[in-house]
């Protein structure tokens, strides 16, 4: 049994489990759910009721799990999504931060000087990486793609009419 945060029924899921992954201390199995045939990841911490049947699959040998969560940013891997290419541009100091650990695999570096850090990185824009950014307020700006500039500055005007009068 399976309950999504944002639904408030539990939902029964047979699954073909591929993998366990973790991602800011929770863990997922990334699975096939059997009910869509669909690969999707599973919070350990929302399973009840579990129950291991004793029938077994065969792994499919065209799946890479290191492939599925490529252009990920944690562990949403949208299906039939593609990947889009990022700009942000970071001030010198959470440049240097960014620099020693960065955002994603495909990270690289446009411009670093004592003003500013460039970077380009190339993946899903998803939640998990909404909130990312987010979470850096004034100190990035988010040069590319518009979509995601607009999605940004329709969530700050969100924020900012909370603490109107």
């Amino acid at each position: 049994m399976y309950q999504k945060y944002w639904e408030d029924e539990l939902t029964e899921r047979i699954v073909e489990p591929y993998a366990l992954k973790e991602f800011k201390n929770r863990w997922y199995v990334l699975s096939k759910d059997l009910g869509d045939d669909k690969i999707k990841s599973f919070a350990l911490d929302r399973l009840t009721d579990l129950e291991i049947l004793n029938k077994k699959f065969n792994f499919p040998q065209d799946f890479d799990v290191n492939e599925h969560y490529r252009y990920c940013f944690g562990i949403i891997s949208p299906n039939g999504h593609k990947p889009e290419d990022v700009i942000l541009s970071f001030n010198a100091f959470q440049g240097k931060y960014i620099k020693s650990l960065p955002l994603h695999d495909s990270q690289q570096i446009l411009i670093d000087n004592e003003h500013e850090l460039r970077i380009q990185l190339k993946l899903f824009i998803t939640h998990d990486f909404f909130m990312e950014l987010l979470s850096f307020g004034e100190n990035l700006e988010v040069l590319k793609p518009q979509s995601l500039i607009d999605d940004l500055k329709s969530t700050v005007r969100n924020i900012q009419s909370i603490y109107e009068e």
